[in-house]
């Protein structure tokens, strides 16, 4: 698991400088993606499946919709179907594509490898729990109040002035 561990990690961060670097927010999305992906990976690899899980359901999976539906509205006008075509292409895929393959790759001879994931210890849900509700409360809480302004924001960025 090693060498998954270090393959996720390289991924991250080709993804991560992608992402940042890329001038089409599409394009970033799909890096974004594979590094949340690959985040995931890595939390697999050092023995903690829940927080894996975690990650790809409430990150890669609705946290990303909420992205793509903000890059939506924000890409208003004439010339956004033209644009949506050409980041339909396939060129667009192959960067990200070929980050997951690897990434898949690795994770899949780590698994095969390791079966039994000795010597690591595994992190369950009550845990996690235990965790973020004890001592962990109040960024809990400050982590929601920051995404329920930041869903307040893109509303009222994104809504069109009616006079």
């Amino acid at each position: 698991m090693e060498l998954t561990f270090y393959t996720c990690a390289l991924v991250a961060l080709a993804s991560a400088l992608r992402c940042v670097t890329h001038t089409n927010p599409v394009h970033s999305l799909l890096y974004l993606v594979v590094l949340l992906l690959a985040v995931a990976g890595i939390f697999f690899a050092i023995g903690a499946p829940f927080a894996g899980a975690l990650e790809v359901i409430v990150y890669a999976g609705a946290i990303m919709v909420l992205f793509v539906f903000v890059v939506m509205m924000l890409s208003l006008g004439a010339e956004t179907a033209a644009q949506e075509r050409a980041w339909l292409r396939p060129r667009t895929w192959i960067g990200p594509a070929i980050l997951a393959a690897v990434m898949l790759a690795s994770l899949v001879s780590g698994i095969l490898h390791a079966p039994g994931l000795t010597g690591t210890a595994t992190v369950d849900a009550k845990q996690v729990g235990i965790a973020l509700f004890g001592p962990y409360l109040l960024a809990v809480e400050l982590a929601s109040l920051m995404l329920l302004g930041a869903l307040v924001a893109a509303y009222h960025l994104g809504r069109e002035e009616t006079r």
